[in-house]
């Protein structure tokens, strides 16, 4: 299938209608959760700073309403186009399905290239888009809560925050209209690295599953498994970063203008340091270049993880890929077509629309945090600390012996906020994977796991459109 015919939102269909047969909801019910509720298509335009007017095209698509808020980020890419926005916002719905976020998806973006624009401009262009956005009633913490994406981050989500405030005085809960704001603004610690971190937490439960590790021909646990990384951004740094630091082999990174291995582990923080100072991880000291930057997917790995841009494995390439697991940490990097050659090759694929829910789960934290106006640890840390003291002083002086320094601090430690952020996303992941897990173990029928994760959301929105009686 050529790239012009691929629609990304008919390849999630398609994964849906896979998923649909093993569950008992009726067809009415189906196309409900299926469709999208409402896609809102605009053009506005632009002064440039050299005096030209530029019309901008920009969507944000709610695709299910059957929790509310709708969530889901905002992307600024020139490939932006209706039926990726589409996709992405049906994603998110069974995402926060899946990972139990009482959210609807939704998507939005903007058709642009940011690196072609002054930071004056992408302003200019983001508030804009914001206030069309209130015009329409597309943007607000009960109605629809928009989040960074690709090409977009903390920066631009404080200028959303700005432009909704000001044309909102007085509502107290304004900073819960838009996640993945800067700490200052609203912001929870742990955002930033929190899609990366729910991608390690996702796949760490899956290689603890002897069953599954033995059917993979893998040991069990993380420890000196072979790692590759597709994409340097902050989905697939953070993922390497933390895949390191537990004790894997980061044997292959990729970036946008090439690729680089070495057998024996890349340091992922010093190859990062040299893409920053130079511009590119080609040529970094100890490794070797790849040919093509395509070719990394095909090494020799036990875990291969596309944190880049959907579509990069296909029918065409899927064949000569050698991991034994994929973790999907971008959106729809598979197409349907490599699903099945990898279900025939007995290749485990760990579906995106879980494995990268780390994001909107701190997301929901931070929403969270934004109703309740208050920071996560402040009530509970300094009682928590008094407490452990208390607890570990009665220890020493019954048993007479002293705790080691480093061991007392870590048990004096009462949670900070990030402490708690990370402790919520590892419960999230950890609990998501096990249901998924027991649903396609339980069921011989369902051939992949991404079929299994599809089931378990069809099932939970299922629910909640049975449980509302909206069909009387």
């Amino acid at each position: 299938m050529s790239d012009h015919e691929y629609s990304f939102f008919g390849a999630v269909e398609k994964s849906f209608d896979k998923a649909a047969k093993h569950t008992k909801w009726d067809d009415g019910i189906l196309t409900q959760i299926k469709a999208c509720n409402a896609v809102y298509r605009m053009r506005f335009p632009v002064k440039r700073d050299n005096g030209n007017i530029e019309v901008i095209e920009a969507y944000r698509v709610q695709h299910s309403q059957h929790k509310t808020p709708c969530k889901g980020g905002i992307r600024f890419s020139e490939a932006v186009n209706q039926d990726e926005v589409m996709a992405l916002a049906a994603l998110m719905t069974y995402k926060c399905a899946i990972v139990n976020v009482p959210f609807g998806g939704g998507k939005g973006g903007i058709k642009i290239n940011p690196k072609e624009y002054t930071t004056y401009e992408l302003e200019k262009i983001t508030r804009r888009y914001t206030a069309e956005l209130i015009k329409k009633n597309f943007i607000g913490p009960g109605t629809d809560v928009p989040a960074p994406d690709y090409g977009t981050g903390e920066r631009e989500m404080a200028w959303i925050l700005d432009t909704y405030a000001a044309m909102h005085p007085g509502e107290i809960d304004a900073a819960g209209c838009v996640t993945g704001k800067p700490v200052t603004q609203g912001g929870v610690r742990g955002r930033r690295e929190a899609t990366g971190l729910g991608v390690f937490f996702g796949l760490r439960e899956v290689c603890n599953m002897p069953e599954i590790m033995k059917r993979q021909g893998l040991t069990v646990g993380v420890d000196g498994k072979k790692v590759a990384v597709q994409g340097l951004g902050n989905v697939g740094y953070h993922s390497a970063k933390f895949f390191q630091d537990a004790g894997a082999k980061i044997v292959g990174l990729s970036e946008h203008d090439g690729a680089i291995y070495n057998e024996n582990g890349l340091d992922v923080d010093e190859v990062f340091a040299f893409k920053i100072k130079t511009g590119t991880i080609l040529n970094f000291p100890g490794s070797t270049n790849f040919d093509k930057k395509e070719d990394m997917l095909e090494m020799e790995c036990d875990i291969l993880i596309p944190a880049a841009l959907e579509n990069v494995i296909n029918g065409e390439n899927a064949p000569r890929v050698k991991a034994k697991i994929i973790g999907e940490a971008a959106n729809g990097p598979l197409t349907p077509e490599a699903d099945e050659i990898f279900v025939k090759k007995g290749v485990l694929v760990v579906p995106d629309m879980y494995l990268n829910a780390g994001g909107v789960t701190v997301s929901y934290f931070e929403w969270l945090k934004n109703l309740s106006h208050v920071r996560y640890g402040r009530m509970e840390k300094r009682f928590t600390e008094n407490l452990n003291a208390h607890i570990l002083g009665q220890i020493e002086e019954l048993s007479g012996k002293k705790v080691k320094d480093n061991e007392r601090e870590f048990i004096l430690h009462g949670p900070d906020e990030v402490d708690l952020v990370y402790s919520g996303l590892e419960e999230t992941m950890i609990t998501a994977t096990n249901e998924i897990m027991n649903k396609w173990l339980d069921d011989p029928s369902i051939p992949d796991m991404r079929t299994a994760a599809y089931v378990v959301a069809i099932n939970k929105v299922g629910t909640s459109y049975a449980e509302l009686g909206i069909f009387p």
